[in-house]
């Protein structure tokens, strides 16, 4: 008894030490930063600010000028269709202009997005 109670406990401790090793949204989204900002209210890049992205109709931010095909999108940015996005814009979103080959792990995707989210 007493040793499955403490590889349960080793179990539970090793869990979060897990989870502080796994990049946060915030380290993720650094290389976003050549051309997104994400500050509210802040300017656009090479890319569109970031700022409530989620909930936001696709192509729609003022003062971008997206491409043809982003304009032409017409769906809104839940999380699940930035997880597509983000895995592999060009099928998403066939010729826009991001030359961003993917984010292919699905957690690494997840922890962005979740950290978008909240911005």
């Amino acid at each position: 008894m007493l040793c499955r109670l403490s590889l349960a406990v080793l179990a539970l401790a090793a869990a979060p030490a897990a989870a502080q090793n796994a990049p946060s949204g915030a380290v993720l989204y650094a290389p976003c930063k050549a051309c997104h900002t994400i500050d509210k209210g802040g300017r656009n890049g090479l890319g569109p600010n970031l700022n409530g992205v989620v909930g936001r109709k696709a192509g729609s931010l003022p003062g971008f000028n997206y491409s043809a095909a982003m304009k032409g999108f017409g769906k809104t940015w839940t999380p699940a269709l930035l997880d597509a996005y983000l895995a592999d814009p060009r099928k998403t979103v066939p010729s826009n202009k991001m030359i961003y080959p993917g984010l292919k792990d699905p957690q690494k995707r997840a922890a962005l997005i979740a950290w978008l989210k909240a911005q």
